[in-house]
């Protein structure tokens, strides 16, 4: 007998607030987290804008020893750590103190590139012939399935703890992949979600492929356009974003809140045939993992009151909302409510889909579609599927009960999660 999974935790250190309560009001208020950062200048980007949190003022002891400390050179670790057990106490959960671990409860926790900074900082030492000075930290800081380590080692997970990687499909596969474990009952609770690190070595790359915007450097929160006419590329990001997945029967025993439930999903690929690439979607593919994530859910489509899309202000938008459409059977004003969260925070890679998933999931705790910026200029292809009204530029006072949420990445991959407001049924 399959389980119900639900959302019974999370935890957020995105680049518009850290902790729940401050992502919230920024998400209602439009509170933009992109800013404008000197070292890119000095390094001659062309794109001298980001989206970073604003760990500085976070006490780090609260997440991690002083011995975890000691050498600690990885953002993506300290945002994921962050975001990871933020969502386990939100979820009323403890830390069990006995030898054994909790075997009934795993992490998967996603990341595209990782430990960037402290891999720089051990190759310089290597090839000043100063191995010995490397120290132990440098191998769980670099490797990619580090975050998990950490978390499955702080929180004493004993079912499955792994990280999964697909460019920027990687949150929104982490919370399927999580979600299919309970449903299989293979395990009772996941610590489910993604983090990305930041700064130049990350995102330069993109700079080199001018897909980032240029112009805007003295006007960092108007940069990220999704959905806009006059988008010219998406901003950079970082930070991470956790849920605690759990059986229903098992919150339902605990008494747990409940934020959401998880109806299904689709994960496919493209396979870069057709119109699919490295970097472009096959958008047979995208419609296909759309569908058989309504299908999955034992939903129809026009059942969906509203749309977290991938849209990352970039030429592909109106490609996106096409998709949907066809996927949906729905245009004009039968189409779902349709926001990106990008436009306050920018393109956080791998960090994006789990980041954006606990925006989502908070629409329904709000009672609220939270709202566009800066798409006053609708692209006039997006204009041609999907009526004016249907893309909120404020936060609307309307209560969603079903929201799909998709990702699509680097390498032709696709996700798609359907979420539904949980009520007792």
């Amino acid at each position: 007998m399959e389980n119900r999974v639900v959302v019974t935790g999370m935890g957020i250190c995105a680049p518009n607030g850290i902790g729940l309560s401050e992502f919230a009001q920024s998400l209602k208020n439009q509170t933009s987290g992109i800013n404008f950062h000197l070292e890119l200048e000095q390094l001659n980007f062309g794109c001298q804008i980001a989206g970073k949190p604003n760990v500085e003022s976070v006490n780090l002891n609260k997440y991690f020893t002083n011995v975890q400390l000691k050498g600690l050179n990885a953002s993506g670790i300290v945002y994921g750590v962050m975001a990871g057990k933020d969502a386990w106490e939100d979820a009323g959960l403890t830390v069990t103190t006995e030898e054994n671990p909790d075997w009934d409860t795993g992490v998967i926790f996603g990341t595209g590139i990782l430990g960037v900074d402290k891999f720089r900082e051990s190759i310089y030492k290597v090839d000043e012939g100063n191995v010995r000075r490397l120290g132990s930290t440098s191998v769980i800081q670099t490797m990619a399935s580090g975050i998990s380590a950490y978390l499955g080692g702080m929180l004493g997970c004993g079912n499955q703890v792994t990280t999964n990687s697909s460019a920027c499909t990687t949150g929104t596969e982490a919370i399927l992949m999580g979600y299919e474990r309970i449903k299989s009952n293979k395990a009772t609770k996941m610590l489910v979600g993604s983090c990305s690190d930041s700064g130049p070595y990350v995102w330069g790359g993109f700079d080199a492929m001018r897909i980032l915007p240029r112009k805007y450097n003295e006007n960092p929160e108007a940069a990220s356009r999704p959905m806009s006419a006059s988008a010219t590329g998406f901003v950079p990001g970082s930070g991470a974003g956790a849920l605690v997945l759990e059986s229903l029967d098992s919150a339902l025993e605990r008494g747990a809140a409940i934020y959401g439930e998880i109806l299904g999903g689709g994960i496919n690929s493209g396979g870069q045939r057709g119109e699919g690439t490295m970097t472009a979607p096959n958008n047979e593919a995208v419609v296909r993992c759309i569908q058989s994530s309504i299908v999955d859910s034992g939903i129809k489509a026009e059942q969906i009151d509203a749309i977290n899309g991938h849209l990352t202000a970039t030429a592909k938008d109106p490609t996106e909302i096409k998709n949907w459409s066809e996927a949906l059977g729905r245009r004009g004003v039968d189409f779902p409510y349709v926001n990106s969260f990008k436009g306050l925070f920018g393109h956080c890679l791998a960090a994006a889909g789990s980041i954006e998933c606990v925006g989502t999931l908070l629409q329904f705790r709000e009672n609220q579609i939270f709202g566009n910026v800066n798409c006053e200029d609708i692209h006039p292809e997006i204009n041609k599927t999907v009526n004016e009204s249907r893309i909120p530029r404020t936060a609307l006072n309307v209560a969603p009960k079903i929201i799909a949420k998709a990702s699509f990445g680097f390498g032709d991959v696709n996700a798609c999660v359907i979420f539904k407001a949980y009520n007792n049924d």
